[in-house]
């Protein structure tokens, strides 16, 4: 019923089936009854190294010949293992350094290293606080002027006067510095950092404006950078925990002593 639905709605139309399959099969002709040929099939492993190797695991095994065609499926397999755990190890490292920042459909909810910079200000802020206490009684054991002074009081001079000399020597220092930095003056801009520089063959050659005004500027070639994808021994290890086949496996523990 529905051939002969569709015969007459292909009427209702003006067109005749029988035509239009034998105009195709027409066509096509050149096509109808070729023998189709694969190239050659080239192993992925190489052949005499794969084939001992084989030989040696099915002699434990009480097999004593293996045939060609075997060896040529086992590395077929391997190249289609070891493409597929690439397809997914590369999916893995690509989420990884995937960036949400900028995505409208994600809010940041925490910054781990925002907390990490306020608690090392927390801890400068203590450190600093400690530092003038500790100063403060320094000071006041240097200033003290009693004629009979206990070991206690003598070492906290000392080291009040030890302080006192090393911040003079840091003040002194600081001085240095800048009289050095007004010396040298301010800093030029390399020949690298300038506008209008060619770089051919690792050479940088300048061209200005005024003498080589025949020239024009010259702007350096801009060369498209291919996207690497650096896969690391993290990556695997995630791979391997996903795996059910290697979750468990001594791979795994081996890559996890790493």
């Amino acid at each position: 019923r529905d051939d002969d639905d569709i015969n007459d709605v292909a009427s209702m139309a003006g067109v005749n089936l029988n035509e239009e399959s034998a105009r195709i099969m027409a066509t096509n002709s050149d096509l109808v009854g070729t023998q189709m040929q694969s190239c050659k099939d080239e192993p992925f492993l190489a052949a005499i190294p794969l084939h001992k190797r084989i030989l040696e695991t099915a002699k434990k095994l009480g097999i004593t010949d293996v045939p060609a065609e075997v060896v040529t499926f086992i590395s077929h397999a391997t190249q289609n293992r070891l493409r597929t755990v690439i397809e997914k190890v590369t999916v893995i490292t690509q989420h990884r350094m995937e960036s949400y920042k900028d995505d409208e459909w994600y809010e940041q909810a925490t910054d781990v290293r925002a907390q990490l910079k306020f608690f090392e200000q927390l801890e400068r802020l203590e450190k600093q606080r400690k530092d003038e206490q500790e100063r403060e009684i320094l000071l006041k054991a240097a200033k003290s002027r009693s004629r009979q002074e206990d070991p206690e009081q003598a070492r906290l001079k000392q080291k009040a006067k030890e302080m006192q000399q090393q911040e003079l020597a840091q003040m002194r220092q600081r001085d240095a510095n800048l009289t050095a930095l007004a010396a040298i003056g301010p800093r030029k801009k390399r020949k690298l950092d300038t506008p209008g520089l060619l770089s051919i063959g690792g050479e940088g050659l300048g061209v200005s404006g005024g003498s080589q005004a025949g020239l024009g500027t010259a702007s350096p070639r801009q060369y498209p950078r291919q996207k690497i994808t650096r896969v690391n021994l993290r990556d695997f290890i995630f791979y391997m925990e996903q795996e059910r086949e290697m979750s468990h496996s001594l791979l795994l523990y081996r890559a996890l002593l790493k």
